[in-house]
């Protein structure tokens, strides 16, 4: 579903706000784009179709915390889980603050 060539960096699940907890998605971030996958109907972690790409210097954050954290990306509001709050930030600083970031301690893998 991504283009070829493409490294993924992040990952995380998110799901609509206001639509009951039945309308999931996935974003992937990768060095050149932000993609939003819908997922299947019965598994939020299988990507079904691309619903949406954004260029990479989009930006995911910030995290806005009110009955749970949410993002917005492209007009759209989602809600993340709390454990996938902390990839969000990471993924802003890569884009936008890469020296920030703590060095790779294994490069190679």
């Amino acid at each position: 579903m991504l283009p070829p060539g493409e490294d993924i960096h992040y990952v995380f699940p998110v799901t609509l706000v206001r639509s009951g907890g039945v309308a999931n998605y996935m974003i992937v971030v990768t060095g050149r784009s932000i993609t939003v996958l819908a997922t299947k109907v019965f598994s939020r972690y299988e990507p079904a179709a691309v619903w949406a790409t954004y260029p990479r210097h989009t930006r995911l954050g910030p995290v806005r915390f009110g009955a749970g954290p949410t993002i917005e990306l492209g007009g759209t509001v989602f809600e993340v889980d709390d454990e996938y709050v902390a990839v969000v930030g990471a993924a802003d600083a890569e884009a936008f603050a890469p020296g920030d970031l703590p060095k790779d301690p294994l490069p190679d893998l």
